[in-house]
């Protein structure tokens, strides 16, 4: 009785001690994987700052050179063509046309204050010499005037007025181009807009269903080739603009000065 109690106990020892052993296994297991798990979360929130800031370095990375090439590309490389040579030929033109403008500019009021004293002192030769190396439309004019001062008064400002209309059209000459770029870049645009959605269109057409996904390039065609016409216009708009206002002071220069030599002329005329 005794051995088979001792059995028993020793069997209950042996199977407690199994017990606990597996207790003890299982837990330091859960243990390691709730160790594990934290590790790999922690490694998780480690990589994905990592990631998050890469990206945000790769973006900031990415100049505006490299943006507008890929915005021309997705645009449509016809279109954005067409839209890229009106700005290029109108900002060409423009730039000419400000350099033209610019050393056209005379001191009028030295320029006058020359011809009257070659005039007071009788040397008509001297007065057409200055005006003929004094660079601008305005000493253009005032040499064709001088050249007709033995006729007169009255001809010497008929003369300026029919010499002041050629230089007029000498300054507004390449506006018109101007002015057909400004037109022709949001007229690109628009079009490219219409291919855009007609693209969208067939997409839809084609996938038999309506989703962003099949029309977004159509519509992505449309809206960039309408923002690159519109953005040209704008830009050559100010070049056109800054042009007439260059013109416009010329032509008041160029009236104003006018009159102040037909009275040098008079003057001259009456001493004779």
């Amino acid at each position: 009785m005794k051995k088979v109690f001792a059995l028993v106990m020793a069997l209950g020892l042996f199977s407690l001690t199994s017990f606990s052993q597996e207790d003890v296994a299982v837990s330091n297991d859960s243990a390691q994987a709730a160790v594990a798990q934290s590790d790999s979360a922690q490694a998780t929130e480690a990589v994905a700052p990592a990631e998050t800031t890469e990206e945000v370095v790769v973006a900031e990375e990415k100049g505006f050179h490299q943006v507008l090439k890929e915005k021309f590309i997705e645009g449509g490389a016809g279109f954005m063509a067409l839209v890229l040579i009106c700005l290029i030929l109108g900002v060409a033109i423009s730039i000419e046309r400000i350099l033209y403008l610019n050393l056209a500019t005379t001191n009028t009021k030295k320029l006058l204050e020359n011809i009257e004293a070659a005039l007071e002192s009788g040397d008509e030769e001297k007065a057409k010499d200055i005006c003929r190396n004094t660079p601008g439309p305005v000493a253009s004019i005032f040499y064709q005037g001088l050249t007709r001062l033995s006729d007169g008064p009255e001809m010497v400002e008929k003369t300026v007025a029919s010499y002041g209309s050629v230089q007029m059209g000498l300054l507004e000459k390449g506006l018109t181009w101007v002015s057909l770029c400004i037109g022709l870049a949001p007229s690109l645009g628009f079009l490219g807009t219409v291919v855009g959605m007609i693209q969208a269109f067939d997409d839809i057409a084609v996938a038999g269903e309506m989703s962003p996904t099949v029309v977004a390039g159509g519509i992505k065609v449309a809206l960039l080739t309408t923002v690159g016409g519109l953005i040209v216009a704008m830009i050559l708009q100010v070049f056109y603009n800054y042009l007439l206002a260059k013109i416009d002071d010329l032509t008041t220069d160029m009236e104003d000065s006018s009159i102040s030599l037909i009275d040098i002329v008079v003057k001259y005329n009456a001493k004779k």
